[in-house]
């Protein structure tokens, strides 16, 4: 499975950009992805129309946006592109805002990039190698800060004592007992819904909690369908006015990186 270096050419890295505004700052996202032959035009193009869509769900970090679109037939192989504003933007998103880096993806299918994913994802939640990265001045800095984490042992999270089966019902008080299935939901489901599910596992492998929860990354469109067979949707706070009333719990996550907070909104959700 592709790396996140992998994924990321020399020439689809483009420093101390001058953005007016969001809409600038994905269009150079998606032009540095059209440069390095991964898609067309009209694939960069869909990563605007996105997020006017769905709002700035894309904003799933503080500083960090990862924009992208359903993939059309220009595009040609599953890549990123990193794009490091000289000015910090504002994309609508309290929580998150200002953006400093956005990370353009295009993906050929659900699968080629995930692996990628959870790397950034851990890259993004080690404050020292995010930094690296934020200081990077070349393409070949901002790739060494990309490449593979020195092995360590992180303390594990402080684990419930019952598995959610046993546990008290879903909040509110009159949810349903645990079906063993959450929900992360994006605008596509090929990106930062993946990216939620991704710190949402080591969470729950952390707890020990990962045999009794499935977790599947959706788009809004499935989740709005299956939503009544999960306990709960994760998603953004843009993404969770799009679903509205899903008749389950909507749990809005601010930081896709965090595992403190998801450790927090499991143990609100299954009452440990």
């Amino acid at each position: 499975m592709p790396t996140l270096s992998d994924l990321i050419q020399p020439d689809a890295i483009q420093l101390q950009i001058q953005a007016s505004d969001w809409r600038a700052a994905v269009s150079a996202a998606g032009s540095a992805l059209v440069g390095a032959g991964a898609c067309g035009p009209s694939y960069a193009q869909a990563m605007l129309k996105t997020v006017e869509e769905h709002g700035p769900y894309i904003v799933i970090a503080p500083g960090f946006a990862l924009p992208h679109a359903r993939p059309d037939d220009s595009v040609t192989r599953t890549a990123m592109s990193v794009v490091r504003l000289a000015e910090p933007i504002a994309f609508g998103n309290e929580d998150n805002d200002p953006v400093r880096l956005v990370m353009g993806l295009v993906a050929v299918d659900d699968d080629a990039h995930r692996g990628a994913l959870v790397e950034l994802a851990g890259l993004l939640a080690d404050p020292r190698r995010r930094d690296q990265l934020m200081a990077a001045d070349t393409p070949e800095a901002v790739l060494g800060a990309l490449g593979p984490a020195e092995p360590e042992d992180p303390a594990p999270a402080r684990a419930p004592t019952v598995s959610p089966a046993a546990s008290s019902a879903v909040v509110p008080a009159d949810a349903v007992a645990s079906k063993g299935l959450v929900l992360t939901v994006c605008g596509n489901g090929l990106g930062t819904s993946l990216f939620l599910k991704n710190t949402l596992e080591k969470v729950l492998e952390q707890w020990g909690w990962a045999p009794y929860l499935k977790v599947e990354a959706t788009d809004t469109i499935s989740a709005k369908g299956r939503a009544k067979e999960a306990d709960v949707v994760m998603t953004s706070a843009a993404i969770a006015q799009t679903l509205g009333d899903l008749g389950v719990p909507v749990e809005v996550i601010t930081d896709f990186t965090s595992t403190s907070e998801i450790d927090a909104a499991l143990r609100r959700i299954y009452a440990v």
